[in-house]
């Protein structure tokens, strides 16, 4: 894996304009592996009433982060999109609680990538949500 290759992901991971109003901060990068967090905001809650975030902004979070686990893969290419993205909400986050996701690509084919990840809160042992999905790859020629 070349330093290059990590660079180039963390550039296009940042430079998303949907990062940047999330908040997103892109803990760790490399070798098909990606992490994210995303600070608590109060721009992000989707229950007034009880300060819970979001369900989009943790999608959006997700499919962040397993996009970004595909760029740094050494069988990947230049650039990613989703395919497929399936998301399991285990539970609502603890409001004010930063949510951190995590995510690993797994398998890379000629022209498909395969993602795992799962976000926490760092409060409970069950995770918020986990994600499967696949991921276009997309190769120089």
């Amino acid at each position: 894996m070349t330093q290059n290759i990590i660079d180039n992901a963390r550039q296009f991971i940042l430079a998303l304009p949907h990062a940047k109003a999330l908040g997103l901060v892109l803990d760790d990068i490399g070798a098909g592996k990606a992490q994210i967090s995303m600070p608590y905001s109060t721009a992000l809650i989707g229950d007034l009433e009880t300060g819970v975030i979001h369900g989009g902004a943790v999608s959006a979070m997700m499919d962040t982060c397993c996009g970004a686990a595909v760029m740094s893969h050494p069988k990947a290419g230049l650039a990613t999109a989703t395919i497929d993205l399936r998301i399991d909400y285990m539970r609502a986050a603890v409001p004010k609680a930063t949510i951190t996701a995590t995510a690993q690509c797994y398998h890379v084919s000629s022209s498909v990538a395969f993602v795992r990840a799962t976000a926490t809160d760092g409060t409970s042992d069950t995770p918020v949500a986990t994600a499967t999905g696949t991921f276009a790859v997309e190769r120089t020629i």
